[in-house]
């Protein structure tokens, strides 16, 4: 189903984001793409394709900012998603709301809980 809409919007004028965000699912298949990571954002404007930009990173990275492209002759636009997610988690006490306790789903590698519990004793969750 994602890539039936994935392809519409391509075949459009209009630009595609696509954030990627999910592990449980195998990531949505990049073209010429040789590594690996577990969450993308992939920017594709209309006038550049087939040619697009791939944002990838992995948990114990920052989210990239993206440049969003806009319509007609309009500059792109810097999203910062980082900034909004922490800013979201702070102002929701989500660090108060979610049980640390609890291993997440799908499992992570030892290398990421190793960074989540180190990130965590930081904050003063664990």
């Amino acid at each position: 189903m994602l890539r039936s809409k994935r392809r519409k919007v391509l075949a459009s004028l209009a630009h595609l984001v696509e954030i990627d965000l999910l592990r449980q699912w195998p990531p949505m298949p990049v073209l010429n793409y040789p590594y690996t990571s577990n969450y993308r954002i992939l920017v594709s404007r209309s006038s550049m394709r087939p040619q697009a930009t791939l944002y990838p990173f992995n948990l114990s990275n920052p989210i990239p900012a993206i440049f969003v492209p806009l319509e007609g002759d309009d500059p792109d636009q810097v999203l910062d998603l980082q900034a909004l997610l922490t800013e979201i988690y702070d102002f929701g006490s989500y660090d108060l709301r979610i049980d640390y306790q609890k291993p997440p789903l799908p499992p992570l590698t030892d290398a990421e809980m190793g960074w989540i519990d180190q990130q965590l004793r930081a904050r003063g969750l664990r």
